[in-house]
């Protein structure tokens, strides 16, 4: 039945279980000798059930873990088994010492705390009646009993109490441990979209520039070499700063050249020159570059006007990085997109950061909002920001971001 088994349901170790065989064992030995002793004295009604009754008051203890309350009982039932066998009240030392034990492990290992509990104060009252009652006690038993239970299961309580204890703490530490595991999950997931978004926009803005300056390069190779040269050397330098860029950012996921790996940076081959190269490890862009990306996309054909209203506020690096990368990925747009066209670059310093990119060309019916896009408005919102982008009432396109910006005077 449940109520005699275990209060917890996982196994036991298997040197718990040996421990205890070992101990029950040499509990029922050392009560059979000590019987055997006592009948050189005392004449005995039933000698062979007062031997059997001596063993089983230690056996029962190699099952104190799985059967708490049942190992009790059985040990008291021999307790009383051997009383009966003589014609004195008799307990044997060990048997009284197995009973406590038995006493303590029913508290402690039961099931059902409060019910093992009642049975050993209860089956312990009955004892003392039953021995004291028998003649020949004088109270002996009554006494032991008084003052050696109750110690007993104050003790079962306690390791009781002290298992329960370290139960909520593994368990409040596995749960620790997969908080912190997926939050460092959803970190490195973040970290991937962040990279991932800034290679988009890298790349994009780059590659569309350099196809755009080899066309015309292509286009006036016969007629203006010169021209085509000029145009080739743009190519070079988005190229390079493109690089650049990339070698920063892939710097992220990879040991800087300052460890075991440097051995690679310094033979000058591959990325490990790459790394060893200080320009690698460059800031990030921000507003301070755009006149280098307007001249950029100038070179490739595209007009670009550029108005800055109020005064500029000093911004975080991730915030200028966004405000240079919305600018970027307008104006790439226009120049993918919209064929011959004008862009318009406008800087409002008001109580947000406003930035308008707009164009007058023609596009195809636009679809869903590109990779470029919604990398902007997850980083924008990382701020506080948003982004809206749709085609303009008098045509051509219109790209406004809003970003929130401390005042001068705010910490």
């Amino acid at each position: 039945m449940a109520i005699f088994r275990r209060a917890e349901p996982d196994g036991v170790a298997p040197w718990a279980l040996a421990f205890d065989a070992a101990v029950a064992v040499t509990a029922a030995a050392a009560a059979v000798f000590e019987v055997a002793e006592h009948d050189h004295f005392v004449t005995t009604a039933h000698p062979g059930i007062g031997m059997l009754a001596a063993a089983m008051t230690g056996l029962p203890l190699a099952f104190r873990r799985y059967h708490p309350i049942g190992a009790w009982l059985a040990i008291v039932a021999a307790l009383v088994g051997v009383h009966l066998s003589y014609r004195t009240a008799y307990v044997p030392s060990v048997g009284g010492g197995t009973a406590l034990y038995a006493a303590y492990s029913a508290v402690a290992h039961s099931r059902h705390r409060n019910l093992a509990i009642t049975a050993v104060a209860v089956v312990t009252g009955a004892l003392i009646v039953i021995f004291d009652n028998s003649g020949g006690g004088s109270g002996k038993v009554g006494n032991i009993a008084i003052y050696a239970f109750p110690p007993a299961i104050a003790g079962g309580l306690g390791i009781r109490e002290l298992r329960r204890r370290l139960a909520v703490s593994a368990a409040n530490l596995r749960q620790a441990d997969a908080e912190a595991q997926a939050a460092t999950r959803a970190a490195l997931a973040a970290e991937r979209s962040r990279i991932a978004a800034e290679l988009h926009d890298v790349v994009t803005h780059s590659v569309s520039v350099m196809i755009v300056q080899a066309g015309a390069a292509r286009k006036i190779l016969s007629s203006s070499p010169a021209d085509a040269e000029d145009a080739l050397l743009a190519v070079e330098a988005t190229g390079r700063e493109a690089m650049t860029e990339l070698r920063n950012l892939l710097g992220l996921l990879s040991p800087r050249a300052d460890g075991p790996d440097n051995a690679l940076g310094t033979r000058g081959a591959g990325g490990g020159a790459a790394a060893a190269d200080p320009a690698a490890f460059a800031p990030q862009p921000g507003l301070g570059e755009l006149a280098t990306l307007v001249g950029r996309l100038s070179a490739a054909g595209l007009q670009v006007g550029v108005e800055v209203r109020g005064e500029p506020r000093p911004l975080r690096s991730g915030t200028d990085l966004a405000a240079y990368r919305v600018i970027q990925e307008g104006l790439t747009n226009v120049l993918r997109h919209a064929g011959e066209a004008t862009a318009a670059v406008a800087i409002d310093w008001a109580e947000d950061l406003v930035i308008t990119v707009t164009d007058d060309g023609r596009r195809a019916p636009g679809g869903p909002p590109g990779r470029g896009l919604l990398g902007l408005r997850e980083r924008l919102a990382l701020d506080g920001g948003t982004l809206v982008a749709g085609p303009r009432p008098g045509g051509g396109w219109q790209l406004r971001a809003v970003i929130p910006v401390p005042d001068r005077g705010a910490p």
